[in-house]
């Protein structure tokens, strides 16, 4: 296998994640809201991050568009990872963390 054909495999694996995660967020179900409420974001901040989530995720699966996908997603991971570590919530930021090792592999061109 080529790194090529492994970074298009990593970056559509990021691409479902970030989809599911932006699906999640739009549909905003009762725990999500209250959490968002709870740590006092914006109401229905909620949205916005699960439309970023989305076009990020349509942005990673897409080859010409990927870098673009991969700096949208590592903007959204590193403020989630900052809020995270800001509510002592530090065993919850080591996924985001990895995640944001993840992104560079996958960021290798195809072309």
């Amino acid at each position: 296998m080529s790194v090529a054909t492994l970074a298009h495999i990593i970056a559509l694996s990021l691409a479902g994640s970030f989809g599911l995660a932006g699906i999640l967020h739009v549909a905003a179900p009762r725990v999500l809201r209250e959490a968002y409420r709870r740590w006092e974001f914006p109401r229905g901040f909620y949205y916005v991050v699960g439309i970023a989530q989305l076009f990020a995720s349509l942005f990673l699966a897409e080859p010409l568009l990927r870098i673009w996908g991969g700096i949208l997603a590592a903007m959204i991971l590193f403020v989630t990872v900052v809020s995270l570590l800001n509510h002592r919530k530090y065993s919850y930021a080591v996924p985001a963390i990895l995640l944001m090792l993840v992104l560079a592999p996958a960021m290798i061109s195809p072309i």
